[in-house]
This record gives C-alpha cells, sequence and structure tokens, in this order.
C-alpha cells in the first residue's frame, strides 16, 4: 500500500543529491550494456515468427526529483535494437526507471516510436535481485496508451517485465506483451529476453558532478 501525507506539498529537506548511491533495486542496472542473445516472438500474418537481436542500452542517472513530499531516483535510458549483421532500426525506446524510496516501488516509463506509451509499476523491496512490473490497459497508474492503428490492429491490453539482477554483475529480463490482433479471438504473447553485459560506467547525475568539481561536457 502507498504511503502518502496530508500535506502534498512541502518537499523534502536535506536530500541526499548523489542518484548512484539511492537507487535502490534499480542501482545495479546503471551504466552501459550490450545483448547479443535477444530473441522477440512476434505476430505475423502467417503465424508467430521468432527473431534474434541485438541490443544496446544506456541508463545514466537523473538528478532527484521531487513532486511534493515525493522524492524520486532514477534512470533515463535509451533502447536501440538491430537485428544480427544488420543496421536497420529493428526497435528503439526511451524512458525512465524510478524508485521511490519511500514507497518502495518501482516505475518503468516506457515510450516507443510507432506510437504506444506506457507506465509499468511494482512494490519491490530495496536489496531486491528480482522483480516484475505491470501495466494494464485503463489502469490510471500502471497504464497503456495507443495511436489509433495500433489501437484498432495491434492492441496492447497488460504488460509485464521481469527484471534479474545476477551475481555476475550482468543483468536480465523477460518481458510479456499481450496485445488483441484485429480478426483474433485470443490474446498474443508478444515475448522479449535478453541477457546484457556492462560495456561502460554510468556518469553521475549533474548535481553529483557539480558537488565533485566536475561538470557535465554537453
Amino acid at each position: 500500500m502507498n504511503k502518502f501525507p496530508q500535506d502534498i506539498f512541502t518537499e523534502p529537506q536535506n536530500i541526499d543529491i548523489h542518484t548512484l548511491n539511492n537507487l535502490g533495486p534499480l542501482g545495479k542496472m546503471a551504466g552501459i550494456w550490450k545483448g547479443d542473445r535477444g530473441l522477440d516472438l512476434k505476430p505475423k500474418a502467417e503465424g508467430p515468427k521468432k527473431q534474434a537481436y541485438i541490443e544496446n542500452i544506456e541508463l545514466q542517472p537523473i538528478d532527484p526529483q521531487t513532486n511534493g513530499p515525493q522524492l524520486l531516483y532514477g534512470l533515463r535510458y535509451h533502447v536501440f535494437i538491430t537485428k544480427p549483421d544488420q543496421i536497420k532500426t529493428y526497435h528503439e525506446q526511451v524512458g525512465y526507471w524510478l524508485w521511490d524510496p519511500e514507497n518502495e516501488m518501482v516505475i518503468h516509463t516506457i515510450a516507443i516510436p510507432r506510437g504506444l506509451i506506457a507506465m509499468a509499476t511494482g512494490h519491490v523491496k530495496k536489496t531486491a535481485t528480482q522483480f516484475e512490473l505491470i501495466a494494464k490497459q485503463d489502469n490510471p497508474t500502471a497504464g497503456i496508451s495507443s495511436a489509433p492503428f495500433l489501437e484498432y490492429a495491434f492492441r496492447t491490453i497488460e504488460y509485464r517485465i521481469q527484471v534479474s539482477i545476477n551475481t555476475d554483475g550482468t543483468w536480465s529480463y523477460e518481458q510479456d506483451t499481450v496485445l488483441m490482433i484485429n480478426g483474433q479471438t485470443t490474446p498474443f504473447h508478444h515475448t522479449d529476453k535478453n541477457l546484457l553485459i556492462k560495456i561502460g560506467e554510468p556518469t553521475p547525475n549533474p548535481l553529483s558532478l557539480n558537488a565533485t568539481g566536475h561538470t557535465l561536457i554537453t
């Protein structure tokens, strides 16, 4: 259960500005990653098709975010995916992974340039190494919204992602995007999974860099 105060305007005081120290279960996901074991099961007119993919993902810490008394720490991310041995974009995605320490909640926002946005959430312990987040259409706080064609042809009714933080420094995910496809009566489970290996360290958030005498070069 979420804990919300009566005072919804007063911001927290003495905030720790070093985001990398305050990401809870997301802490070990910060950085630059590559995964070459991606496997996608997608719908095609002739039936489900499996597709291997190569994934590059960057997760960089942002400054602490306040909404009145709410305090969130997070990672801004960009996912870029290709098919093996190709340069054409197969999938691209941007958004945020956010940690709400007061309510022990992870919030995952998703924006995909086919005309889809979503926000998946889940209650997660600070020290968790495995967790699941869920979004459902028509859920006002963890929902999905699609552009008109997708709503007509490939309506997303549910999204789930399971994340595992591995002891060898990698992390992996399995996700299930549940679609109602026009002309079909049963949901289609569009699944993806991959293992991510770190290839670069994160850049500390701007406030943290400033406090240590460094500046963010743009």
